[in-house]
């Protein structure tokens, strides 16, 4: 009877503590938003700001990866309403997509092409094993997307997640410098830069250089994401 009443009190105690750990996230996420929106600091973006806070908290609270994501899975579902929304805007400036189909399509397949055979040659150039190379095809498309794609290649969802994230924050930080480099003086080509290679949080930071950079990201990232999970059944046939 008393080894019930301790597993029982295990158990209330985890699943607070998972609601906690909801909560958490949740509420760190809105901080980091308002304080991103006042001080425009890159590193105060939800997406670098908030991982790096909720890692330094389990890992000094101790708490099991299995305990924290019981009630934050939730948030993931919410991915699937959102690659759902994306038609949204599609069917909102499908005039800028009749005007420019020509260029956004080139970008797109050269954005595909370059992410998806650049990190393969680099995979094999550093010999990462075959759960690594699958999950580092998806990096440059937006999280939704990623994680279709993984399924359907049987890449980790967990690593696909962690390198989608990874190229966003690299990109929001050395995009601007990239373009300082890069003699890009459309709006067009800026905006498909930004959303070709650093999908969401590039879209983001392109909408701060300008809303019509801002829209061509958007679009970018919403194409190249579609495309990629169509073809995903074809990068199951890359070796690796």
């Amino acid at each position: 009877m008393s080894a019930l009443y301790t597993s029982l009190f295990a158990d209330g105690a985890s699943r607070l503590i998972a609601a906690g750990c909801l909560v958490l996230t949740v509420a760190l996420y809105f901080a980091s938003k308002a304080l991103y929106a006042r001080y425009r600091s890159p590193w105060l973006t939800p997406l670098v700001a908030v991982p790096a806070v909720l890692a330094a908290i389990v890992l000094i609270a101790h708490i099991p990866y299995p305990v924290y994501f019981r009630d934050t899975r939730c948030l993931m579902w919410l991915l699937g309403p959102t690659t759902v929304a994306f038609a949204v805007p599609i069917y909102e400036y499908r005039e800028l997509l009749k005007r420019h189909w020509i260029s956004l399509a080139v970008g797109v397949t050269v954005g595909i092409v370059v992410a998806v055979g650049g990190s393969l040659l680099l995979a094999r150039l550093l010999h990462l094993s075959p759960d690594l190379q699958r999950s580092l095809m998806t990096r440059s498309i937006s999280t939704p997307f990623a994680l279709a794609v993984s399924d359907k290649i049987h890449a980790p969802r967990e690593l696909t997640a962690l390198f989608v994230i990874a190229t966003g924050i690299v990109g929001m930080l050395f995009g601007e410098l990239v373009l300082a480099l890069v003699p890009l003086r459309t709006r067009l080509a800026r905006g498909a830069l930004f959303g070709a290679a650093a999908h969401g949080v590039g879209t983001a930071k392109a909408r701060e250089l300008g809303g019509e950079e801002g829209v061509v990201a958007s679009l970018t990232m919403m194409i190249a994401g579609v495309v990629m999970v169509l073809i995903a059944p074809l990068l199951g046939f890359l070796p690796v």
